[in-house]
């Protein structure tokens, strides 16, 4: 595999600016309002920092796991920054790993998960300005686009640069967000009363098709 011979990582700077530009990105679409939706970014937030970190900063992961990666992997550069794609390299994709399979997938994971924001908070946005239900776009397919959106591009990420720490988040913060889903569930339930309980019972919560008929 062709690597460059400039520094790969202890690139603080591009650590601070990549962190900055997904988490002000994200926050333009999600716009977060109550201390509820600033958790719910905040965690997202810390996920978006720890893989830069190993992305730019200090690769943690294959420092961890350079002896098995190295005799299982021989003759490959892990501390080069093309390395750290590592579901490319270790499923042997030899050329540039930004065009390989599972960065594509990435790709359009988080292109999605972005969309999927800015859509539903479109739809949210003019609901809250009415005082109604949120029952359209992306909300006439699952109740929690939102969280469904953040979910995409945290797994997008992980196709892209999987990490330990990043992959230890992942099912905490998608917990975390069911948690938050099931406690707006009761609070939308107690203000919309059976027009919620009858949009509920008709749309799933996360993934179109999948439990429309159970209540959160």
């Amino acid at each position: 595999m062709d690597h460059t011979t400039e520094p790969a990582y202890g690139l603080w700077s591009l650590v601070i600016i990549n962190s900055l530009v997904f988490i002000i990105f994200a926050v333009s679409f999600a716009k977060p309002q109550s201390a509820r939706d600033w958790r719910s970014f905040g965690a997202f937030s810390a996920f978006l920092v720890a893989l830069f970190t190993e992305m730019y900063g200090f690769p943690l992961t294959i420092y961890l796991l350079s002896g098995w990666l190295s005799t299982r992997f021989p003759g490959i550069d892990w501390m080069a920054h093309d390395s750290g794609h590592l579901l490319e390299t270790m499923f042997g994709w030899r050329t540039n790993p930004h065009f390989g399979p599972f960065h594509i997938i990435s790709n359009i994971l988080i292109v999605a998960g972005f969309w999927l924001l800015a859509s539903a908070w479109k739809v949210l946005y003019a609901a809250q300005r009415d005082h109604s239900l949120a029952t359209s776009g992306p909300y006439a397919r699952v109740r929690h686009p939102q969280y469904a959106g953040f979910v995409l591009i945290m797994t997008g990420f992980l196709f892209q640069w999987p990490t330990l720490i990043t992959l230890a988040m992942f099912p905490v913060l998608v917990f975390m967000y069911v948690r938050l889903a099931k406690s707006e569930e009761r609070d939308a339930r107690a203000h919309f009363g059976d027009a919620y309980t009858r949009y509920a019972a008709n749309t799933p919560a996360f993934f179109p098709g999948v439990g429309a008929k159970a209540h959160a």
